[in-house]
């Protein structure tokens, strides 16, 4: 299906076609087919009569409205009557106008005097329809919209904004669209606005925003009011769950079971707070993890210090901090590669003496780290060894061992989503004619490569912001020397599959769009465009918290009326952090005068097959417990592990759920191991030897100091480039 700008400029394009142009007013009355207005002013049938002289369309040529002598760059529109068969070029050739009216305008506060001219014309909201509910989500400004369907099929909108400039983008929108019949409306793309060039220097991405989230808007209400009229069931919304001031509320059977699953105990907040104080152990716990761990750690924050939640990057640098401030136990929830990582990190920076403790006695795996072990991944490595030079990027989430064998083969950095983008364009600014060797993420590869082929598309300037070392052709000539493993995958992301996808497209298109960096590609090209119109973010997890507290801080910042969706692409546990991060912002303001009044809701991207059939009338009412000043009744995760779906998305990494709040007791309460009762729970040292004869530890840790360089200073270490540019003789890295 081709789009209104492509459809505008066939028809532009064609000596046969002719067009109507147009000046934005309201739409005619729905009691005649009458869909352009002359003048400001819609003319009755008997006059159209006279008027219509064929069934094609005619360009007339007007004066400009802003002035009666000067000759107008712009159309005004000959009233026809059309039946719905007969209209359906109207919406590109109202454009092919509008785009022809704005182009004529080469200075820019021309466009925007214009934009405001079109503002005037827009009648105003009543007040009845200034709603919470016709909010346009998205927008600086505060946007309302109404969207009805007529008999005969056709659209009416009207919209209003606090903004003049926003009014002028909803002017120009109405215009295009209303009376349109609704397959019209949906043609309609924000790349087909982009001709218009309106824009206030400085805040071009800002005014792109107002078009596509107004647009899509209109789209949607569209959508739903056609299955509406059709008899189709609507979508079932996604369970949600919403933040405000007063408290927490659980939308849907989901969302409840969740938030009952567990609430903080106060008792067992204290008895884990005194055994902490008392025997001096650190915590350091990855976002995932289970949600009644999660919600007691947060509480038990206020009362001591040595409790860190964050992914996986941060949790050995934060058990190093708690080292050297008297820690004599790091506890680790996560997975047994970042225990590993937190053992060896701490007897790197000479915290040898300080015992760290996993949270089970069997193994805690994780299938991206499983994958990297694997003898097939050792042939991937194996090839990247006879391309040199080759730097190989591994993804954080793998076993020390894994690194250290990969490392002996091929050079190789580590790198985590947040930083993964920014680690392979370095690395192809600073070696000429790399090859790079990303794993085992297949789905982070296919994006990242996606990514790149992407940036292809962009500007040398827009290429720059990302990264000053590169431009298009830098981009271009990058991507086949860029591979990637393709059979590792992360369960958890794995879920997030087309059922949640096209929920998502169908009912949360206008909310914003989470997306770790492992999520499928469907997924992945989904948060991507919503990311490039500041509506989403892809990324880590920490990533993800930063754009959501931004969003409520931006709405707080602008003291109105607010309700902002978040769609949580990524492992369910993290809403703790989510949810104890809100509820502090929207503490810190609760108090000052003239408070908005802000909804924070979390959407929980479930796949329909992922949901247990619990009766929501017999549920027992959600309770919520004050610990200091946050209040904790969240916490999402599949109650006893149940509803996990290939469809998409229950989210909820089952290794990560071993870390149960009684093992953290029983370790805690074990400690000083005298009687060794705790030997299956430490996070041993590894003694066995890479093939080349040096220690796990030593080689392992390597590509992650080689990392923490890359952080602080943006580079790569000279020691990892000479290590790339002179292998030595056997294609080994001279360690």
């Amino acid at each position: 299906m081709e789009s209104a700008a492509t459809m505008a400029t066939r028809m532009a394009s064609s000596p046969s076609s002719s067009c109507l142009s147009f000046s934005p007013h309201p739409g005619p009355s729905p009691n005649t087919k009458i869909l352009l207005p002359l003048n400001g002013f819609f003319l009755g049938p008997r006059k159209i009569k006279r008027q219509l002289v064929s069934r094609s369309l005619r360009c007339i040529r007007s004066l400009n409205p802003d002035s009666d002598k000067t000759p107008a760059s712009s159309f005004s529109c000959s009233a026809v009557a059309f039946s719905p068969s007969q209209t359906d070029d109207l919406v590109p050739c109202k454009l092919q106008s509008l785009v022809s009216e704005f182009r004529s305008l080469s200075e820019p506060i021309d466009r925007v005097k214009r934009l405001l001219h079109y503002a005037s014309h827009l009648p105003k909201l009543p007040d009845s329809a200034r709603t919470d509910s016709n909010r346009v989500m998205g927008c600086t400004a505060q946007v309302w919209l109404e969207v009805k369907l007529e008999a005969d099929g056709r659209m009416r909108f009207a919209a209003d904004s606090d903004s003049e400039i926003t009014r002028g983008f909803c002017s120009c929108l109405i215009s295009l669209l209303d009376g349109a019949a609704a397959e019209e409306v949906l043609k309609l793309k924000t790349e087909d606005l982009a001709a218009l060039n309106v824009g206030i220097p400085g805040a071009e991405r800002s005014r792109v925003n107002t078009w596509h989230n107004v647009l899509i808007s209109m789209q949607k209400r569209t959508k739903a009011l056609i299955a509406e009229r059709e008899g189709k069931a609507p979508f079932d919304p996604f369970p949600s769950l919403v933040v405000n001031v007063d408290g927490i509320q659980a939308k849907g059977s989901y969302a409840e079971a969740q938030a009952r699953y567990l609430s903080p105990d106060e008792f067992k907040v204290k008895e884990l707070v005194n055994v902490l104080k008392e025997k001096k152990i650190g915590v350091v716990a990855h976002f995932y993890m289970d949600p009644e761990v999660q919600g007691i750690l947060t509480a038990a924050q206020k009362q001591w210090p040595h409790i860190h939640i964050s992914d996986s990057l941060v949790m050995a640098d934060s058990a190093v901090k708690m080292a050297k401030s008297g820690c004599q136990f790091i506890t680790v929830l996560g997975v047994d590669f970042m225990s590993e990582n937190v053992r060896a990190i701490l007897d790197q920076a000479g915290f040898a003496e300080v015992g760290v403790y996993r949270m089970s006695n069997e193994r805690i795996s994780c299938s991206l780290a499983d994958a990297a072990s694997s003898p097939a991944y050792t042939n991937y490595l194996e090839e990247a060894s006879h391309s040199p030079p080759s730097l190989h990027v591994v993804y954080i989430n793998t076993s020390l061992e894994t690194k250290a064998y990969a490392h002996e083969l091929v050079p190789t950095i580590t790198c985590t989503s947040s930083n993964v983008v920014q680690t392979i364009l370095q690395a192809f600014a600073q070696v000429p004619d790399l090859t790079v060797w990303y794993g085992p993420d297949s789905y982070m590869g296919a994006n990242i490569k996606e990514l790149f082929q992407q940036m292809t598309m962009m500007t040398d300037e827009e290429i720059h912001e990302i990264h000053p070392g590169h431009n298009r052709q830098s981009i271009r000539s990058l991507l086949p020397c860029l591979h990637y493993y393709q059979e590792g995958t992360c369960i958890v992301h794995h879920l997030f599959g087309h059922e949640v996808v096209e929920k998502i497209n169908e009912m949360y298109c206008d909310a914003f769009l989470t997306a770790h960096f492992e999520v499928p590609g469907e997924m992945f090209s989904l948060a991507m465009e919503a990311k490039r119109r500041g509506m989403g973010v892809v990324g880590s997890t920490q990533n993800i918290l930063d754009f959501i507290k931004q969003r409520v801080q931006d709405a707080l910042d602008r003291k109105v009326n607010d309700h902002l969706q978040f769609v949580l692409g990524t492992e369910s546990g993290m809403v703790t952090s989510i949810v104890a991060a809100v509820r502090n912002l929207l503490a810190s303001v609760e108090s000052s005068a003239g408070v908005p009044k802000i909804n924070v809701e979390i959407v929980f991207p479930v796949s329909s097959e992922s949901i247990t059939g619990t009766s929501t009338n017999a549920s027992p009412p959600m309770s919520s417990v004050k610990m200091g000043d946050v209040v904790l009744p969240v916490i999402p995760g599949v109650a006893t592990g149940e509803g996990c779906s290939i469809h998409g998305g229950c989210a909820s990494c089952p290794y990560m759920k071993m870390n149960s709040l009684t093992s953290l007791l029983n370790v805690c309460h074990n400690l000083p191991d005298d009687k060794n009762a705790l030997s299956a729970f430490r996070a041993e040292r590894f003694k066995s030897r890479t093939p080349h004869g040096k220690a796990i530890a030593e080689v392992g840790c390597e590509p992650i100091l080689h990392m923490r360089h890359f952080q602080a200073t943006k580079k790569l270490p000279e020691e990892l480039v000479d290590q790339i540019l002179h292998p030595n003789s056997n294609g080994m890295p001279a360690l």
